[in-house]
Parts: structure tokens; sequence; C-alpha cells
């Protein structure tokens, strides 16, 4: 039965990870075609948040493949990146305030949750099991 379950989720995360991939060069396809339209329009301030906002989105899926092929290679997941792949996102959010108003209190409130993070992830890796304890 175990044998089974393993093999399920090796597919599941194997789909997953076409999946990803594949929004991937979506977005930098995408991405290609939003420049060469704000070029073609003039608009500078266009070009970096989409390229800014694009690139943060990529790499925060890198950081979800990157999860799930140690998943696939250690047969675990390790916390610290799944803490990097929150951190990404959070970031690529904090990026978004450049381009609109927000209220004060949530900008302080995502800095405390990004600072929450990197403190979370400090422990993950002082705390980490070695590999003769899993």
């Amino acid at each position: 039965m175990e044998a089974i379950f393993g093999s399920a989720i090796r597919v599941a995360l194997s789909l997953l990870m076409a999946v990803l991939i594949g929004v991937m060069f979506w977005l930098a396809i995408g991405l290609a075609l939003n420049v060469i339209d704000h070029i073609q329009a003039g608009n500078i301030h266009e070009i970096a948040k989409d390229v800014l906002m694009n690139a943060l989105m990529v790499l925060a899926l890198l950081e979800v493949v990157k999860t799930s092929l140690t998943y696939f290679s250690a047969g675990r997941v390790k916390v610290t990146y799944i803490i990097d792949t929150v951190i990404v996102v959070v970031l690529t959010e904090v990026m978004g305030f450049w381009f609109k108003e927000i209220a004060l209190e949530r900008f302080i409130m995502v800095i405390s949750l990004i600072f929450a993070l990197i403190g979370a992830r400090i422990l993950a890796i002082k705390y980490s099991p070695s590999r003769e304890e899993i």
C-alpha cells in the first residue's frame, strides 16, 4: 500500500512540475509580448513593472519546483525551501506596493511578516535534523 501511495505522489508531483514549467514558459512569452507592446507605446514604467513582477513570480515557481525535486531525491520536503518560496511571494507583493497606494498598517504588517519568515528560516537552518536523525 505504501508503494502505491508513494507512486501516486510521484506521479502527481511530476504532473504539477510539468504544469509549473509550462506556466513559467507562458509567463516568459507573455512578458516578452507585453514588453514589445509597451516599447511601442513608449511606456517605460509599465515595462519595469511587468519585468519585475513576472521575474519574481517565475522565481517563486522555481522555488516550488526545487521543493518538489528535493522531495523526489531526499524523500522529504525541506522547510527552508518552503520558507524561501513564501519569502519570494511576499517580496513580490512588496514590489507591487511600489506601483499602487497602500495603507501604512498593511505595509508594516508585510514587512513584519518578512522579518518573521527570515527568523523562521534561520531557526530552520540552525535546528535542521541531520541525515542520521531522519
